[in-house]
């Protein structure tokens, strides 16, 4: 019955959230707060590492899996690509400054283009401006590439801001909705798992606290078998509640992340990561 009762609280609280104009260092505060009172003996730090950081049993294996990181595949082949040449001569270092360590900087808003830019959408618009073909966003070299320049980047400080612009605020509280705002034929939300429901068990996985989620991508999973990037989690967790998902680096998901994000400044980026 108390964890009902508190599960209500947090809906309770969610719609608050939503209903407000509240600022988005108000939203980020509070966000932060729900998270750092509902698990109290987790460093705030530490949530940068998802489950592990709320459940010890989980935590243990994923130390050992830490050892060998089946993500380090992954880096190798990201290093590889950003090191390649296209047609033209040009790298990404052409691109991206400081060796790729540009994870820091995204996302952002882009004020002449009116929308959000995440690093993969950067990535293939480097592409695409040196006469290279874009890549998939969900997995494959997208994921390599992203799994690099996040390694590269380890330790940035996550400092997403949003302007004093009607329009990156009005793309800030399409990201929040959406992330408070049930679908799908189970009527849940992304809070309803991953705030409310973070910690209690769906089967034999424990559900992770959404503070810290974004810091970790592109992560390996054991359930994909390989690596993937934050927007293949989107659409997986849209599939998982029975829901359409939207497809990879959509307005929406680049609206949602750069929202989940802001939620998460102060904490820092740790990619890549290695996840059930």
């Amino acid at each position: 019955m108390k964890k009902v009762i508190v599960t209500l609280v947090a809906l309770m609280t969610a719609t608050v959230w939503i209903g407000t104009q509240a600022s988005p260092e108000t939203d980020r505060a509070a966000f932060e707060k729900f998270f750092t009172q509902k698990f109290p003996n987790t460093p705030t730090a530490d949530f940068v590492n998802g489950v592990y950081s709320i459940h010890a049993p989980s935590r243990a294996q994923w130390e050992e899996i830490e050892e060998f990181p089946p993500y380090e595949l992954s880096i190798d082949a990201g290093k590889t690509e950003w090191n390649k040449a296209f047609a033209n001569g040009k790298t990404y270092a052409d691109c991206f400054e400081n060796e790729g360590a540009v994870r820091g900087s995204y996302p952002y808003w882009d004020s002449d283009r009116k929308e959000v830019i995440t690093l993969e959408l950067a990535v293939n618009e480097c592409r695409t401006a040196n006469g290279e073909e874009p890549l998939k966003y969900s997995k494959g070299k997208m994921a390599d590439i992203s799994a690099y320049m996040s390694y590269q980047s380890r330790g940035q400080e996550i400092n997403v801001v949003i302007p004093d612009d009607a329009d990156a605020m009005a793309a800030y509280d399409r990201g929040k909705e959406f992330f408070y705002s049930k679908r799908g034929q189970l009527n849940f939300s992304c809070f309803d798992c991953h705030g409310g429901g973070a910690g209690s068990m769906v089967r034999a996985d424990t559900l992770s606290p959404a503070y810290g989620h974004t810091s970790h991508f592109p992560v390996y999973r054991s359930k994909w078998g390989g690596m993937g990037t934050l927007h293949r989690r989107f659409g997986g967790c849209n599939k998982q509640v029975r829901a359409k998902p939207f497809k990879s680096q959509s307005p929406i998901y680049r609206e949602l992340e750069y929202f989940l994000t802001y939620m998460n400044n102060g904490l820092v980026y740790n990619g890549p990561g290695a996840r059930k």
